[in-house]
């Protein structure tokens, strides 16, 4: 991989490229006063919208605006396509496996992936043995985390089919820019996202074996960092919004309390981890979950979506198999590239990590959010050993990636506009067909030179532009 940043928008020589030349104009021309003035305009906007994320183990108060930069990432139609194309394949490959992992086993009989690697993975559920899923369906909603190294080539950096967060911040980023740059969108094509919210609805629906299914979206409540989220995407589809205290079980059937009565639930959207689902099954402790909700759904009078057990498919350790998964299933080569990955749990790769630590990124193969995770090169030199002996204690919790240099879009900052560090998650969903909408969440890194770019972290959003060229 090549060691220098790549520009969204601008080429080596320094000019714009194509798919940005409008906008570039638009910018040049805008008088300063203005850019401010929309920018202040749309902190207050999503400040009234209550467009927020909570940041654990903050002082300062767990609820926290979402930074938006008004500087949009814009991507050429003809490269979409190539990422589309790419999403939906490593989707498509993620289920197969899934499916394969829970029934016949072939990927592992076929010696591809370690039985030890699945079988003894904390994500793995022996609960989902031998069930049949509607259309063998696992992840109904993914989103495939995007990099771009400095030569411009994409590379997955991660799959997110457990509970994947942070569409609602696509479709308003977009309805913000809408609103405050109208202009923008009269001068050129760019790829319409507004229709997500049916398109979800719409792939719910279709999980189900009924014609008319009802659905609900189940949130863990107003304190979860993604509430906003749920109830977002809850009322953008007409749908009701409930907590596990909402839902009751009876005769292996779903239902909703409501002023009417009973009410039968046919599909959840669930946003709530395994683990909470139902306190009869799984985490005794639970007050979030349904008890019965299991027994219900392994009777098949209920769909969750996601499906229990999808964590060990985007497991990080399980990561680094997910391009031989796309030739075992599907016949094909990868489309999107995996980002090179030591398994730390391979005692002569693990020797190789803790020999280049200060290079390289680790990563806890159950981490998320930013959290967890070692960048070797920003890192000191207490924080490095800190993390050596993490390593040598617990190696098969760990996986490790070079640093990549991730491509930088101009983003506002307190000096003006500087160059910021961006990633891309587009939003994959599978029902009767497989579908994703033009563009997904960039999110970019604020502070200068960092490379994570997660909200928990001091990261903020953008705008996404799918450009016909």
């Amino acid at each position: 991989m090549i060691r220098t940043f790549y520009d969204e928008m601008y080429d080596a020589g320094g000019a714009v490229r194509p798919h940005y030349r409008e906008f570039a104009r638009w910018l040049g021309e805008a008088p300063p006063e203005l850019l401010a003035q929309r920018r202040r305009e749309a902190d207050l906007l999503f400040h009234r919208a209550g467009i927020t994320f909570t940041l654990y183990g903050d002082e300062q108060g767990t609820e926290r605006l979402i930074p938006f930069d008004t500087i949009p990432r814009s991507i050429p139609a003809s490269e979409w396509r190539v990422v589309e194309r790419g999403c939906i394949q490593r989707v498509k490959a993620l289920n197969m496996f899934l499916a394969d992992l829970y029934h016949d086993q072939r990927i592992i009989k076929a010696g591809i992936i370690p039985a030890e690697q699945v079988l003894a993975n904390e994500q793995y559920q022996l609960a989902m043995q031998g069930l049949n899923l509607h259309r063998d369906l696992y992840s109904h909603i993914s989103g495939v985390d995007l990099v771009r190294d400095g030569d411009g080539t994409y590379y997955v950096l991660e799959d997110n089919l457990r509970t994947p967060s942070g569409v609602s911040y696509m479709l308003e980023d977009r309805k913000m820019m809408m609103r405050l740059f109208p202009e923008l969108f009269a001068a050129q094509r760019i790829a319409p996202i507004d229709h997500y919210p049916n398109l979800l609805l719409d792939t719910l629906k279709s999980s189900s074996p009924l014609d008319n299914p009802s659905v609900v979206v189940l949130t863990p409540g107003r304190f979860n960092s993604a509430f906003f989220e749920h109830a977002f995407l809850a009322r953008e589809m007409g749908v009701e919004l409930v907590e596990g205290a909402d839902l009751f079980v009876r005769d292996d059937r779903v239902f909703m309390r409501t002023t009417d009565g009973p009410k039968a639930v046919d599909v959840i959207y669930r946003r709530l981890d395994d683990a909470f689902l139902d306190p009869l099954a799984f985490n005794p402790d639970s007050m979030l979950g349904v008890p019965g909700l299991l027994a219900a759904y392994r009777s098949g009078n209920v769909v969750l979506a996601n499906a229990i057990g999808t964590g060990v498919a985007d497991d990080k350790s399980v990561y680094p198999f997910v391009t031989d998964m796309i030739r075992f299933y599907l016949d094909e080569e990868p489309i999107l590239k995996n980002v090179p990955t030591w398994q730390c749990r391979k005692p002569e790769e693990l020797s190789h990590v803790l020999a280049n630590l200060g290079d390289l990124v680790v990563k806890e193969t159950q981490g998320s959010g930013g959290y967890g995770m070692l960048v070797g090169p920003a890192a000191t030199a207490a924080e490095i050993e800190s993390f050596r002996a993490r390593l040598k204690a617990k190696p098969h919790a760990y996986i490790a990636q070079p640093t990549l240099c991730l491509s930088t879009c101009p983003t506002f900052v307190e000096n003006g506009i500087a160059p910021r560090h961006i990633d891309l998650r587009p939003f994959v969903l599978a029902g009767r067909e497989t579908r994703v909408v033009p563009g997904g969440l960039t999110r970019v890194a604020l502070r200068e030179g960092s490379l994570v770019v997660n909200s928990s972290q001091g990261g903020g959003t953008k705008d996404t532009w799918v450009v016909e060229d």
